[in-house]
């Protein structure tokens, strides 16, 4: 019941339920597949205090939370009505190769995500254990947990099945069963006779049987359960239904499984083998860049939902190698962000910006970086900057040291125990050490020194009082566009005069500075002011929005009338103007610009009503 406004206001904003083909969610973020991503209002939910942030990419509408994703999760599909027995849609899959790459991925590894990553949690603490000497490898206690922590990456080819029978759209149980085939103790031990001396080789029907360890594999499994899927569609299309459920089952392990042992599973772990020593090869060239280039970017990626890529690669490279040496790398990168919220805390006396960099800077520490990002260093621009500086920075060390990984997680405080190798700590442990420190304290450092505008750092949050007439405060909060990107060419052009827009969160208009209201169209979609020092401007609610002859709009104000700075103006329904399919980019324009000097835009990427928004110099 806690978040169930919360899953109400997000369902509207996603086009209600009936839009809805799948939802799963991450460790921050609900992953929506629509299917008409148009019906969907994404500055709607931005608005919204209980949503850091919503992105589009990889063909899924993120909206992301934080820590409490899975509350929100349920209460979205209890509300909806969805289940796990929900039927998926079969969508026409648009979007560039790499997008769709990434859906997939993330489609299929999103559901099991928490416990992988407390798997290599747990081994990287057995490992701190066996190296301090708490526990020996011959106790009981050690060979419970580790059976305990290495069950999922044994028996992974069982829960990618799984998982990616449900994103193919076939039935997962039998794609289940195909992973379970690959790991069956029969197998395991064809493969352990197979590589004795003088073995004798097996056959399928006469034709010779290649014998794998798929233990732990990932690609093998995914390309065998799209096989079993599409033979599923095939039989469910061809066959009477009197018999197609226990039929096309039938079909799918009978022809998936032997075809999986002797062409994919064979062809799969050649091409996982080749993306291992494709990547290796690159690390091994220069070790320090691939650090600094990972450490710098890592972030860019996960704000476009990227990271997802370079999932089943780290997964991939410990099924092949044992170890993973990108995972280490991306350790700084978290710290580096996690350092410059750090900054913020220590510099701002904004007691809302302190309040959340405190709680961001405890997530970020556990790898939980998008509390920190899209609310504090994004926004603020050059705190993000020097944390991805400070992230290629301490990559470049831990390239440059060869540090590794010994088992599958995700970047935060515990991977520094899964950095221990099993001979015992060594110079790689103390350079990956190296690398995170110095990328904490790099980027609070320089956060501190020049993260923050003096007039943010030094003062609380800003009021009108405090501009001077020259400035223009936001009349609305929201997303700040540059005038040239207006979908319009007669605001974009700068023909009206110099400006700036912005892409409001919310319905309302307030006054950017004391004056008069020196006009007032009578759709009530735009009006004109008049400063008291001679600024003229001209705010324009939406584009083209004069079409809709007045209906989303109410006046507060009439011509002539005396206004202060933060005075409401105008309201106006945003989903009445998405929904008649106009674009509610807001042309905030000094209409005498040519008067003065210039006209500059203060607000970062984002702004709240009653900041500053326009400098004008005389």
């Amino acid at each position: 019941m806690e978040y169930q406004a919360l899953a109400k206001e997000i369902l509207s904003h996603v086009g209600g339920k009936e839009n809805i083909n799948s939802l799963v969610h991450c460790a921050t973020r609900l992953r929506f597949k629509l299917k008409e991503t148009q019906k969907a209002d994404a500055e709607g939910l931005k608005a919204n205090p209980g949503v850091i942030m919503v992105v589009e990419s990889g063909g899924q509408f993120q909206v992301v939370i934080g820590n409490h994703v899975h509350d929100v999760w349920q209460a979205v599909r209890a509300e909806a009505g969805l289940t796990d027995d929900t039927p998926v849609e079969a969508t026409e899959e648009k979007g560039n190769l790499l997008g769709r790459l990434i859906d997939i991925v993330s489609g299929i590894f999103t559901p099991f995500i928490g416990i992988l990553a407390a798997s290599g949690i747990l081994k990287g603490l057995l490992s701190l254990a066996t190296v301090c000497g708490w526990l020996s490898t011959d106790s009981g206690t050690y060979k419970i947990w580790f059976a305990t922590s290495d069950a999922l990456f044994f028996f992974l080819p069982l829960v990618l099945g799984y998982t990616a029978g449900k994103k193919f759209g076939g039935n997962p149980f039998v794609t289940m069963v195909v992973g379970g085939a690959l790991t069956h103790p029969l197998m395991i031990s064809a493969f352990s006779a197979s590589q004795a001396a003088g073995a004798v080789s097996e056959s399928f029907l006469g034709i010779p049987v290649t014998f794998l360890n798929y233990s732990g594999s990932v690609i093998p499994i995914i390309l065998a359960a799209w096989v079993s899927c599409w033979l599923e569609k095939q039989g469910n299309r061809l066959l009477h239904s009197s018999v197609k459920n226990f039929i096309t089952p039938l079909i799918c392990i009978a022809i998936t499984v032997p075809l999986t042992f002797l062409i994919i599973g064979p062809v799969a772990t050649w091409l996982s083998q080749m993306l291992a020593l494709g990547y290796q090869t690159i690390y091994t060239l220069a070790p320090w860049a691939a650090g600094a280039a990972l450490g710098a970017l890592w972030q860019v990626c996960v704000i476009f939902g990227l990271h997802w890529g370079l999932v089943p690669l780290m997964i991939n490279n410990i099924a092949v190698f044992g170890h993973d040496t990108m995972l280490p790398i991306l350790l700084p990168a978290v710290f580096g962000q996690v350092g410059a919220t750090l900054g913020i805390f220590l510099r701002t006396r904004d007691g809302r910006q302190k309040a959340l960099a405190g709680s961001a800077i405890a997530a970020g520490i556990f790898g939980i970086t998008e509390p920190a990002v899209y609310g504090l260093t994004l926004p603020l621009r050059r705190p993000f900057i020097f944390g991805c500086t400070a992230g290629a920075l301490g990559g470049a060390i831990v390239g440059f040291s060869h540090t590794q990984v010994y088992s599958f997680g995700f970047a935060n405080i515990f991977t520094l125990a899964q950095m221990i190798p099993p001979g015992g700590v060594d110079a790689t442990l103390w350079g990956g050490i190296l690398g995170c420190a110095v990328a904490f304290i790099f980027s609070t450092v320089l956060t501190c020194v020049a993260g923050l505008p003096k007039m943010q750092a030094e003062n609380a949050p800003i009021t009108p009082a405090e501009v001077d007439d020259n400035t223009l405060l936001a009349p609305m909060s929201g997303t700040v566009l540059a005038l040239e990107q207006v979908p319009d060419s007669t605001f974009a052009s700068g023909l009206l005069g110099e400006g700036v827009a912005i892409i409001p969160a919310d319905g309302r208009v307030t006054a950017p500075f004391a004056g008069e209201v020196a006009s007032l169209f009578e759709t009530k979609h735009a009006i004109g002011l008049l400063s008291d020092n001679g600024i003229e401007v001209l705010i324009h609610v939406g584009i083209d929005t004069v079409k809709l002859g007045g209906k989303p709009f109410t006046a507060h104000v009439r011509v002539g009338d005396k206004v202060q700075a933060g005075d409401l103006l105008l309201e106006f329904d945003r989903a009445a103007i998405i929904a008649s399919g106009f674009d509610l980019a807001t042309p905030i324009i000094i209409s005498n610009s040519d008067s003065f000097g210039g006209v500059s835009t203060v607000a970062t990427s984002s702004v709240q009503a009653g900041m500053p928004l326009l400098a004008v110099a005389r």
